[in-house]
């Protein structure tokens, strides 16, 4: 995500408007080499949170990761109103009710971040971002093409959307004006349920990609038999059962407006995640 709105930012204005927070300064050479400022540190360390925001307008927080993920946004947050930052762009998450959701015990923080920022007195957009196309080969597996998609998300829809454009829109509300105190609620253009999403890989590959509606009381121990680590297994677990509970049914034009065009339509969005080399009709 990070990457895809720095790329769009390139496009928009001079490298040297722009820096990165980053880990593992290893990890942040490409930026680098683009003419990228990189200040290294952690969200764990307040210090170097504090040196990153200095000489900053806006920042784009996207959601961390891990067991302390609250903690680390209310740490940023500190450190953006001590440095007098005019603009805070967060990522978290479309739901349509985090009480009721199977993930909420790794996705709650996001939704409490949302408070943290509003009560924070600090300007701000809220992306609350729809499923990434780009979760597909996970969900899939990594044969999909010969065993088809298993997964128990019964006929429920998302309306997935790449990385790619989300990463775009957050750039937008960067670098335009009339973005400040919006919530906007980021999804693809339709709904999109898993045999679509098969009938879409059956068209690209030219093989017939079948969907099976798994029994979600095995599927765990099932995934764990391909050795996936526990906390996929039990993230995959709860996104289908979201999905098969109609969470992700939520549609805007909100991406659209960011955009200034359409998004891409499943078919070319999957095309593009599984690297299909020749265009399909």
């Amino acid at each position: 995500m990070g990457s895809a709105a720095i790329s769009h930012l390139l496009k928009n204005t001079a490298a040297d408007n722009i820096a990165a927070f980053a880990r593992d300064e290893n990890k942040a050479k490409d930026l680098k080499g683009k003419g990228i400022e990189v200040r290294i540190g952690s969200y764990d360390d307040i210090s170097s949170l504090d040196l990153a925001m200095q000489g900053i307008e806006k920042v784009l927080l996207i959601s961390s990761n891990g067991q302390h993920r609250l903690q680390h946004h209310r740490n940023v947050l500190a450190a953006a109103k001590k440095a007098h930052i005019k603009h805070i762009v967060y990522t978290g998450i479309a739901l349509k009710n985090i009480e009721t959701a199977a993930i909420r015990p790794f996705m709650e923080d996001l939704v409490k971040t949302e408070d943290h920022i509003r009560e924070s007195g600090l300007t701000y957009t809220v992306l609350r971002n729809t499923l990434y196309t780009g979760g597909n080969p996970l969900y899939a597996g990594e044969k999909v093409f010969e065993t088809g998609i298993r997964l128990p998300a019964g006929n429920g829809k998302a309306p997935f959307a790449l990385r790619r454009e989300m990463g775009e829109a957050a750039a937008n509300t960067l670098i335009q004006n009339g973005h400040e105190n919006q919530t906007y609620t980021i999804t693809g253009r339709e709904l999109y349920s898993f045999k679509d999403v098969a009938d879409a890989l059956s068209a690209l590959s030219g093989k017939t990609v079948n969907y099976t509606d798994a029994d979600p009381v095995t599927f765990p121990a099932k995934l764990k038999e391909f050795g996936l680590p526990e906390i996929v297994v039990l993230l995959v677990s709860g996104f289908a059962a979201d999905i098969k509970n109609h969470q992700f049914e939520i549609v805007t034009r909100d991406l659209e407006k960011l955009l200034g065009r359409k998004p891409a339509p499943l078919k070319e969005s999957l095309k593009e995640v599984f690297g299909f080399a020749h265009s399909v009709a």
